[in-house]
């Protein structure tokens, strides 16, 4: 499965104790969780297309340099199998100031995010941020690449913070420092999830 249903329960991962998700990039576990959102898209574009392996590197140059035509996961799949000129790296997450990697970076948001049926609209544009930032850590600061990953299993079951529910968090994560902040950020994204589901409490199991 590539991300929970829309209305899923959260879980927490066996390996970081976090929700699933969460612990990106630093648990492997959830990385891996977060790497299939993207991967399992791109295994059913070969699908449709009826393309081998031998074909992706053809195609992903194809999607790269077309990314308002198709799905942001396949965009993003497409960039992770080209490589730099500049830096060596995979196409847009080289290090920050890796121009190459820059451009393409700010050229996948023109990719289509299409909101799942029963969630608020922007929800996937939510998610598909919040997986860029995951993935990409190194463009972000360490407060909103908490608040980005902490925020992702949320996201991913449906759920879309309200403005203001954003801006208490942002306030939240700047007044704590140390080691107590990510339960705090946690809670209070549990205390979102209860506020739109009308009070069932997420699962720990």
């Amino acid at each position: 499965m590539a991300r929970p249903e829309v209305g899923a329960a959260l879980r927490r991962c066996a390996h970081c104790s976090g929700y699933e998700y969460s612990g990106a990039p630093g648990c492997t576990a959830c990385g891996e969780l977060v790497d299939r959102i993207v991967e399992d898209e791109w295994s059913a574009f070969l699908h449709r297309w009826d393309a081998g392996k031998d074909q992706e590197a053809t195609l992903a140059e194809m999607v790269a340099t077309e990314p308002d035509r198709h799905d942001w996961r396949v965009v993003d799949a497409a960039l992770d199998r080209l490589v730099c000129s500049a830096c060596g790296d995979r196409l847009s997450r080289g290090p920050v100031g890796c121009s190459a990697c820059d451009l393409a970076h700010g050229f996948r948001y023109a990719a289509i995010e299409t909101d799942r049926p029963g969630v608020p609209a922007g929800n996937e544009h939510a998610v598909r941020v919040s997986v860029s930032v995951v993935r990409r850590p190194q463009g972000v600061s360490g407060n909103e690449l908490l608040v980005r990953r902490l925020g992702l299993p949320v996201l991913l079951v449906g759920v879309l913070p309200t403005t203001e529910e954003a801006q208490r968090m942002s306030a939240l994560v700047k007044s704590y420092s140390g080691t107590a902040k990510p339960s705090l950020v946690e809670q209070l994204l549990e205390e979102t999830l209860l506020r739109h589901r009308g009070g069932s409490r997420p699962s720990t199991g």
